[in-house]
């Protein structure tokens, strides 16, 4: 079944100016697709550049594989694929996106649906809202997870085929080092030279977004030292570029 639906501090930034990128202005699309892999990664991993594209006038539309039911970090015994997906909601209409449509794969699963099966899924919300280009993780899935590598290479696959730009967040490698080292954890960066835009945003409506997953959400989530270390830049690269 496919649910779409419809709604409206601390450390110095370690990113951009560390990284010597020149901020820029993100494309002036009057309509994106972002496609993910799980409720809470368009606010957590994309929430700041979602924002800025829809106070900049573009129709934001999203397209998510799975209701992340794996994971239970925060679970309370309510049933979790109805509260994520509830989350999604409440998160899609603060970051100010037209809506969202959220597929039944099995979270965890992703890499092993056939990527043509993925990528048609891309191909029909595309087909509806006239997509001047997508939005995606980086092609490393930012913590190598392969839902989300899986993912990203279905947007690639459709903007390939379509002629479409893909525009993915990455996060710089002294960043991605930084959150290794203090949480032990995998984060893959990019060099600077494989940054092509750093983006000045703000925080706020990303952060309130954040809280919204509810179930996956807490004070000491690598999420909040992550903001911190990037400050108010974030950074993109171009899986496809225009033209």
């Amino acid at each position: 079944m496919t649910t779409t639906q419809s709604d409206p501090g601390g450390s110095r930034p370690q990113g951009s100016h560390a990284a010597g990128s020149r901020p820029e202005h993100l494309p002036p699309w009057s309509s994106a697709l972002v496609v993910v892999a799980h409720p809470d990664d368009e606010s957590f991993g994309l929430g700041a550049i979602i924002h800025q594209l829809t106070s900049n006038g573009t129709d934001v539309n999203i397209l998510c594989y799975t209701h992340g039911e794996a994971s239970t970090l925060n679970e309370t015994g309510a049933d979790l694929r109805s509260a994520r997906q509830e989350e999604l909601r409440q998160a899609t209409a603060a970051l100010g996106a037209v809506g969202f449509t959220l597929l039944e794969y099995p979270d965890g699963g992703l890499a092993g649906i056939g990527a043509g099966e993925l990528a048609r899924h891309v191909a029909g919300m595309a087909q509806r809202h006239r997509p001047e280009g997508l939005l995606v993780f980086d092609d490393t899935g930012i913590t190598g997870h392969p839902d989300h590598q899986a993912a990203t290479q279905a947007a690639v696959d459709y903007g390939l085929a379509a002629g479409l730009p893909v525009l993915a967040w990455a996060l710089p490698a002294v960043v991605a080092d930084q959150l290794s080292q203090e949480t032990g954890a995998h984060f893959a960066g990019q060099q600077p030279d494989q940054i092509d835009l750093c983006v000045r945003v703000d925080r706020e409506v990303q952060r309130r977004a954040a809280l919204l997953h509810a179930t996956q959400v807490s004070p000491t989530a690598v999420l909040w030292r992550r903001l911190q270390l990037l400050g108010d830049c974030e950074h993109l690269r171009w899986l496809r570029p225009p033209g």
